[in-house]
């Protein structure tokens, strides 16, 4: 079976366990967890996650790896707020240890936007941010991910993010999380070409760093700069494509992490597509009623 998975909750009073087990309901075999609520920085400590009950039911299911998805409040590229570079640091340093704690491999994270000053200034605050911020000694790695570049963005060429990696002097604590929407929309050949876009990335930064995948179609056509994620196979990148990626050999090890929207009628009744969407990626056939099938279920597989 391929590390194919989705995001989930990690709610009060469940916590890692609650999410374990609802991804085992998706039939996953990985997951991605905020800590908290993504808009803010408050977190329950860490000794209310259900650390050790999460690990225990990830294990008898062989669930894993657990990746954590840093809150998009932290910018390490604003350089005109210059006052918030300190909170920036430290929460994020702190998000670490709550990964650590978790025993999550990697803490996916936006590199951040320039808000006006342009790249050049982004990169360079950021590459400082996390200088300030990586430990020789950590153990989880903080895994760039590649951004669409809507608004002021940056990351959202491989060569922004192999500029920050290069700036950054403990590195190897560095990985690179590739979303299938972000790329497609940032303008790089995803339906059309994904062993060309392998290529770059390998030329620009090296396969060797993309350790996580955020599997998502996107609702924009190729270059749009929008990042708005669709189902899988009803988007601009299409069932095909995005199996091929699911199935690619260079990614076996990969974790696989679908965003994928809600599916429902209206605002009050919207339900997790995520194990239709598995099961039609284990099955390599798309299924054109998928969303019908989500909503009649309520997101829930019939055995």
């Amino acid at each position: 079976m391929e590390l194919l998975g989705c995001h989930v909750g990690m709610k009060a009073p469940d916590m890692l366990l609650g999410a374990a087990r609802e991804a085992a309901a998706y039939r996953a075999s990985c997951l991605m967890i905020y800590t908290g609520a993504p808009q803010n920085t408050r977190r329950k400590p860490i000794s209310a996650m259900k650390i050790a009950a999460g690990q225990k039911f990830m294990q008898a299911n062989q669930l894993g790896p657990l990746i954590i998805h840093a809150p998009y409040i932290i910018n390490l590229g604003n350089t005109k707020k210059p006052q918030n570079f300190e909170f920036a640091v430290n929460f994020l340093h702190e998000e670490l240890q709550r990964a650590a704690a978790l025993k999550a491999t990697q803490v996916t994270f936006h590199p951040g936007a320039h808000v006006g000053a342009g790249d050049q200034a982004a990169i360079k605050n950021i590459i400082r941010g996390l200088n300030a911020v990586i430990e020789p000694q950590q153990t989880v790695k903080i895994a760039l991910e590649t951004m669409a570049g809507k608004g002021t963005e940056v990351g959202r060429t491989f060569e922004q993010l192999a500029e920050i990696i290069a700036g950054v002097v403990h590195n190897e604590k560095l990985s690179v999380t590739c979303d299938t929407c972000h790329v497609n929309d940032a303008g790089y050949a995803v339906k059309d070409d994904f062993d060309g876009v392998l290529e770059q990335f390998d030329h620009c930064i090296g396969l060797e760093r993309l350790q996580v995948l955020h599997l998502n179609d996107s609702k924009n056509p190729c270059g749009s700069h929008k990042d708005r994620h669709e189902n899988i196979g009803f988007g601009t990148i299409g069932f095909h494509a995005l199996n091929y990626i699911v199935h690619h050999p260079a990614l076996k090890s990969v974790p696989k992490i679908m965003e994928t929207p809600y599916v429902g009628t209206d605002k009050q009744h919207q339900y997790p597509p995520y194990a239709f969407e598995i099961q039609m990626l284990e099955q390599q056939q798309f299924v054109a009623e998928m969303k019908e099938r989500v909503i009649a279920n309520q997101g829930k597989l019939l055995e």
